[in-house]
């Protein structure tokens, strides 16, 4: 079965560009969503996060996400243990889960492929691009977070140029580029690469 993979920065409008494929018949994993469920079920991540941080970050068997935020925030190294927490984890999950699928082929969505490495699982990479005041202001309507914190998240991650270029085919969603007609197209090209696998 063929993997897609689908990345771009904050508010670039990765979720909206998925929910198009799923129209389409075709299973998307959501990265983010499985962090969260995994944070939440797994019981080696859960003890390894009460390590890291304190047994306080959990309240009524749920993890304070907002204090965790807070914990990491500014501070690269510490976000970095987090991450060697969960990814795995999450990678674990996500293999699985496509495994698992009967569709020609399937979308794995997450901000950070390259960044993690996980990108090397997928046959091929889709990027979402959007400019980063749009982003911004995309994301501040969003999220329950200040400019302040938005900006840093985007400056955790790879530079959207950089993340662009390493990707086999971008969709542009800013201004008058429509989605729908770029997902469809490329839908198509996955069909044909699906059926010659």
């Amino acid at each position: 079965m063929l993997k897609v993979g689908i990345t771009g920065g904050i508010g670039s409008g990765k979720s909206t560009v998925c929910r198009v494929f799923e129209t389409l018949g075709i299973p998307v994993f959501d990265a983010d969503a499985a962090a969260k469920y995994i944070m939440e079920h797994d019981e080696t991540v859960i003890h390894a996060v009460k390590q890291l941080f304190g047994n306080e970050v959990y309240k009524n068997s749920l993890p304070d996400r907002q204090q965790i935020a807070s914990l990491v925030f500014g501070k690269p190294a510490l976000l970095q243990q987090l991450n060697q927490i969960i990814h795995p984890a999450v990678l674990k999950y996500g293999y699985e889960w496509m495994n698992r699928q009967s569709a020609p082929y399937t979308i794995k969505e997450a901000a950070i492929f390259f960044e993690s490495g996980s990108y090397t699982q997928m046959d091929i990479m889709v990027g979402v691009y959007a400019p980063k005041a749009i982003r911004l202001e995309r994301a501040l309507k969003r999220d329950d977070a200040t400019e302040e914190k938005i900006l840093q998240r985007m400056a955790n991650q790879m530079a959207e140029n950089e993340k662009m270029s390493r990707c086999d085919y971008v969709i542009n969603n800013y201004a008058s580029h429509a989605i729908i007609p770029q997902v469809l197209k490329l839908h198509q090209v996955f069909l044909q690469k699906a059926n010659a696998v």
